[in-house]
């Protein structure tokens, strides 16, 4: 039988009790000046025993919106009113934060470096240490991501759609598109896929910026991901939102050097054969066109107004023509949900 009260929570050097929230420094390494960078871990522990579930944001540096996220929900989730733990971390790639950019001072992708060496470089130190101290103690794990520097993603879950807990775990989320995603040597998907954890990862707006509509989704998709795994108790924001799943997606490139002149937008429904862009050399003369290869949603846009022959302007997830409607519908309604504006 259950027992009615859970034990306190034992971390780094602390114990931290039923019903209280601790912030708790975990030390990851030093600057050129030696000064210490910690590992910062806001520990919300519950009344009762239940799962212990790791959110964590900016493994890539600049991945600003799950930064927000995290501070949102260290705001509103009450640990006297919580069953299980919650472990939120908003910044893991402090370097990257620091600097604004993605990778590690070396240059190395930090969701590359797992499972990590507590005596290799930076990187591997660092992914030793989130591993060893929080990913193992955690019993599922949502981890935050944005698109890269000058792309923006449309909210999405990626997860393996072969493991059933974590697919649980994507549905009560409530993204309008759910995409199939096997694991990446090294990352932190694949580690808690070998250690057996279901982990989830939400995939909104653009690095370095942020998209409100984005982080407000996220931290209602964060709490219903909760209320799925009783932790919380209270019905799911559900925003009206039936997820879609996709198996594949399709980046276009360009045809041709020049300005772009965008014919779709993110969130866009396109036809296979349908016209995406112009590409127009800045001197005049005659351009070039982009034409989709498949029917779907535009999921990821480049948001930079120029571009070198091939290089990926956007990001289709490809469905049957008998889904497209319900997918477009989907969006449609996701995006009235939540504007983008602050709040």
């Amino acid at each position: 039988m259950a027992r009615k009260r859970a034990l306190p929570f034992e971390l780094g050097d602390h114990a931290i009790a039923p019903g209280t929230q601790e912030r708790v420094l975990l030390p990851a390494a030093r600057l050129y000046s030696d000064t210490p960078l910690d590992l910062h871990v806001e520990v919300l522990h519950g009344v009762k025993p239940g799962p212990v579930l790791l959110v964590c944001a900016a493994i890539h540096g600049d991945e600003l919106n799950g930064v927000e996220i995290c501070r949102r929900l260290i705001q509103v989730i009450d640990p006297k009113q919580l069953t299980g733990t919650l472990l939120l971390v908003p910044v893991v790639n402090m370097f990257g934060f620091i600097q604004q950019t993605r990778y590690l001072p070396d240059r190395r992708d930090l969701n590359r470096c797992f499972p990590g060496s507590e005596r290799g470089a930076l990187g591997s130190r660092l992914a030793h240490l989130f591993r060893t101290k929080l990913v193992e103690r955690a019993t599922h794990i949502i981890d935050l991501h944005t698109g890269a520097i000058h792309r923006s993603n449309l909210p999405q879950i990626r997860v393996n759609l072969d493991n059933p807990e974590a697919t649980a775990m994507a549905e009560a989320f409530n993204c309008p598109v759910i995409m199939n995603a096997k694991d990446r040597d090294g990352s932190l998907r694949s580690q808690a896929s070998e250690l057996g954890i279901p982990l989830i990862l939400y995939e909104a707006g653009e690095a370095l910026r942020f998209d409100y509509s984005a982080i407000k989704a996220g931290v209602n998709g964060v709490t219903n991901v909760m209320k799925m795994l009783k932790m919380m108790k209270g019905r799911r924001t559900r925003k009206k939102v039936t997820p879609v799943f996709a198996q594949r997606s399709v980046w276009m490139r360009a045809e041709g050097d020049g300005l772009v002149l965008h014919k779709v937008s993110l969130g866009d429904t396109v036809a296979r054969g349908q016209l995406l862009a112009h590409i127009a050399p800045p001197h005049g003369g005659e351009h070039t066109s982009v034409y989709a290869s498949v029917g779907g949603i535009v999921i990821g846009i480049s948001n930079i107004p120029v571009s070198h022959e091939g290089e990926a302007l956007f990001h289709i997830v490809c469905f049957d023509a008998d889904e497209i409607p319900h997918a477009s519908e989907m969006v449609d309604t996701f995006v009235e949900a939540y504007p983008d504006r602050p709040s």
